[in-house]
């Protein structure tokens, strides 16, 4: 079968994909890319470095596809149209600097010759000139050469204009295309799959949908129509992506992986259906479940979404029957305890396959409590919360009785709600200020400032009212009801900073305890009560400090303590960020951790980095989301105590990330 190659200018490019000429085939994702990312695309070719060819498929057929995200309303197409599988992202991101979209309104700077999106900075500055306004067909060189110059006069018009002209010349620039033409839709689904797993690799749930876009055509449009009905219900978190993984762990009975687009070509039009009626069902009795019954009325609020996929199955299969309470209730405790015990924070896929299945048996939440090694209720006591922050699944846990006992915000007397807007808008409020304690001469750590018992639930407006005020201050203007319902202790010598620690104390036993009754309240009755708490992460707390070092690396210190003592030891942040973007393409790498080349895994979407007594797990979202608050938060280098480097011989407890402070 042939394959075509040709080359196109990239003004070319943009008039086709604007005359429809150019179409996207639905096993395409989203567009995804940021204005930096269009910047560089945009340096590339001024600069004439690489910039990759483009894959396109020319058919006969009429496959489903998706619109593109550009500007203005698309043309019908003239001609047969070409379907783009390798290089949306550029060629949608040329369009919209083309077109001046908002959200590619990227600048060059006459002088230095650098590229980036345009804001208030550049706005100001006379060195800046947006790329549109060279390109744009009306655009006049001379008049443009004339006006910088006269904003920058210390820049000769002779190297105003040879720089205008190399801008001006991109639309010229020639992509090199390769077309495949009569291939069938299931082998350029194949062909797609593999082009974009080297490299920088989609996801699985990307590859899954791709797969599935070729096997059962229509089925993005049930995705997103679906992913709209939760959105506009609060549960936005169940979008396509997540959606896609359901109805994969539907028909295939385990979780997303590599190999799973095999496994759904391989799967009939009726495992399909079923397992599309399994996800719809199941959703639409879980979600009012956890909203009406729990008081999770938003997935903003959840910890983790893949905790939902086994109870998805569990209720979409059930007969058709009265839900008794008891079910019930036995659900939400699995809910609970497979969310504060992180289920799936590693080994996501082999753990959704023993989950999955045994939401299929004849006792459904007694087997998934049987993988989950619950064999009684769950205590919370006071240590299991020490250290813990907005990022552990505790903190959800306190939301959830603090809005039991009747918590309100401390400035309209409204209950707290995860549905309140603008000033309303629901925030987490350090009780004792942050400044006031990192000026203490009691030299509290970043951990025990940002540890969840110092946090309260109130509207924005009322944290902004409160501000650094001490609760020594404040709490007299709320009374104690006010504090008991936010599960605060009263005791006046707990309001000065002197007595932070004991404050702490204090509030994690009146947390731990309404935790522990909110999960006895929905324990089974076949399961024995509660009895003293086994987390295996009790006590177990893990901080990075961030060191800026003007003159070299900049460096990561890891502070992990457990139950056997405290380890100490650090990384170079810039090889760490190269193990996440390197992540990114699904590769393994080796990050030097205290003195020790130590491997670091990818698996089931989730980046594993051995630190200490610790293997740390985590989505590269979340990896990154720690690292951009730690380099936010970061000290000079000279500030940085150098601990011994120090190799770890025991046991290693998985720990999330999200969950480090």
């Amino acid at each position: 079968m042939p394959v075509a190659k040709t080359e196109l200018e990239v003004s070319e490019l943009v008039h086709r994909i604007q005359r429809s000429e150019i179409r996207l085939p639905e096993i395409q994702r989203g567009y995804v890319w940021k204005p930096t990312q269009v910047a560089k695309l945009v340096e590339s070719l001024y600069r004439g470095y690489p910039s990759g060819s483009l894959l396109f498929w020319q058919t006969d057929e009429a496959p489903q596809t998706r619109e593109a995200a550009i500007s203005g309303s698309a043309e019908k197409p003239a001609v047969v149209p070409l379907y783009l599988l390798d290089g949306q992202q550029r060629v949608t991101s040329l369009h919209r600097v083309f077109t001046d979209h908002p959200q590619a309104a990227i600048v060059f700077n006459i002088e230095t010759e650098k590229f980036q999106n345009q804001s208030a900075a550049t706005a100001k500055d006379p060195r800046w000139i947006k790329v549109y306004d060279v390109l744009k067909p009306e655009a006049d060189q001379w008049q443009l050469v004339g006006e910088l110059h006269e904003r920058n006069p210390g820049i000769a018009p002779n190297e105003i204009s040879k720089r205008l002209q190399k801008l001006a010349a991109i639309p010229g620039h020639k992509f090199h295309m390769e077309v495949l033409r009569d291939f069938p839709y299931d082998e350029v689904t194949q062909i797609f799959v593999r082009v974009n797993s080297g490299g920088r690799s989609l996801k699985t749930s990307d590859l899954a949908l791709a797969t599935l876009s070729a096997r059962w055509p229509g089925v993005l449009q049930k995705l997103e129509e679906e992913a709209k009905h939760w959105a506009d219900r609060g549960y936005g978190d169940i979008d396509v992506t997540f959606l896609t993984r359901a109805l994969t762990g539907a028909v295939l009975g385990r979780g997303l992986s590599a190999w799973s687009h095999a496994r759904l070509v391989a799967a009939t039009d009726d495992e399909l259906d079923r397992g599309w009626a399994t996800v719809r069902r199941g959703l639409r009795h879980l979600v009012p479940l956890l909203q009406n019954n729990l008081g999770a009325s938003h997935s903003k609020l959840l910890p983790s979404m893949v905790v939902l996929l086994p109870l998805i199955v569990l209720l979409g299969e059930r007969e058709a029957e009265q839900l008794d309470g008891g079910t019930a209730d036995a659900i939400l405790f699995w809910f609970l305890a497979a969310t504060i015990r992180n289920r799936y924070s590693g080994s996501t896929d082999t753990r959704l396959g023993q989950d999955i299945p045994a939401a299929r048996t004849e006792d459904p939440v007694r087997r998934l409590l049987d993988n989950l090694g619950v064999t009684g209720g769950v205590s919370i006591g006071p240590d299991d919360l020490a250290g813990r922050t907005v990022g552990s699944p505790y903190f959800f846990l306190s939301f959830l009785v603090a809005k039991e006992a009747g918590a309100k915000d401390w400035w309209g007397s409204i209950g707290i709600s995860a549905a309140a807007e603008g000033s309303q808008a629901l925030e987490y409020h350090h009780i004792h200020p942050q400044a006031t304690l990192k000026s203490h001469p009691e030299k509290y750590s970043k951990g025990e400032i940002n540890d969840l018992a110092n946090l309260a639930f109130i509207s924005g407006k009322a944290n902004r009212k409160i501000s650094h005020r001490s609760p020594r201050d404040y709490f007299p203007t709320l009374g104690d009801q006010e504090l008991t319902a936010h599960l605060i202790p009263v005791d006046e010598d707990l309001r000065d900073a002197d007595h932070y620690r004991s404050f702490l104390s204090a509030r994690r036993r009146l947390l731990a305890d309404a935790m522990t009754d909110l999960l006895e309240r929905f324990r089974p009755s076949w399961l024995s009560p509660a009895s003293e708490s086994t987390d295996p992460l009790s006590g177990a707390v893990l901080e990075f400090e961030w060191y800026d070092n003007t003159t070299g690396d900049d460096v990561l210190l890891a502070r992990a303590r457990t139950n056997s003592g405290t380890w100490l030891g650090t990384m170079s942040a810039a090889d760490l960020e190269d193990v996440v973007a390197a992540a990114e393409a699904g590769v393994d790498g080796d990050l030097v951790i205290a003195g020790e080349s130590t491997p670091v895994r990818v698996q089931d979407e989730l980046l594993e980095v051995p630190i200490g007594p610790f293997v740390v797990t985590g989505t590269l979202p979340e990896w990154r989301k720690v690292l951009e608050r730690e380099r936010g938060d970061s000290r000079p280098i000279a500030a940085l105590t150098q601990p011994e480097a120090e190799r770890w011989e025991g046991e290693q407890l998985i720990f999330p990330v999200i969950s480090a402070d």
